[in-house]
């Protein structure tokens, strides 16, 4: 049985500093690209990062070019994201979702994480 779990979600002052877990079990992690979403209420759900099977690619979306960090480590199939200089502009559910490809260019998802709140206060 395919699990996508996030966790590290929670609230946090504006210019402060979050990191999120994403531990998956029932498929090979290693064998996947895999990338953090986020979707805040009334829009879209947006890509902020990925990360190739290798790690030797990764990509950020321009709101989160700067300030977050992916990585991930295939030996304890585990993805991260470090959130820093957080503003009230980055509340939403964050989700983990494992990739199609083991590259990140035009990857579809394959397996959805269920997501972790992230809530930024003034």
């Amino acid at each position: 049985q395919v699990q996508v779990t996030e966790s590290g979600g929670g609230l946090v002052t504006t210019g402060g500093s979050l990191s999120l877990s994403c531990r998956v079990r029932g498929f090979t992690f290693d064998n996947y690209a895999m990338a953090w979403f986020r979707q805040a209420p009334g829009k879209e759900r947006e890509r902020i990062s990925c990360i190739s099977l290798s790690s030797a690619e990764i990509q950020y979306s321009d709101s989160a070019k700067g300030r977050f960090t992916t990585s991930r480590d295939n030996a304890k199939k585990v993805l991260y994201l470090q959130m820093n200089n957080l503003t009230s502009e980055d509340t939403a559910m964050y989700y983990c979702a494992a990739l199609k490809y083991r590259y990140c260019q035009d990857s579809p998802v394959k397996h959805w994480g269920q997501g972790t709140q992230v809530t930024v206060s003034s």
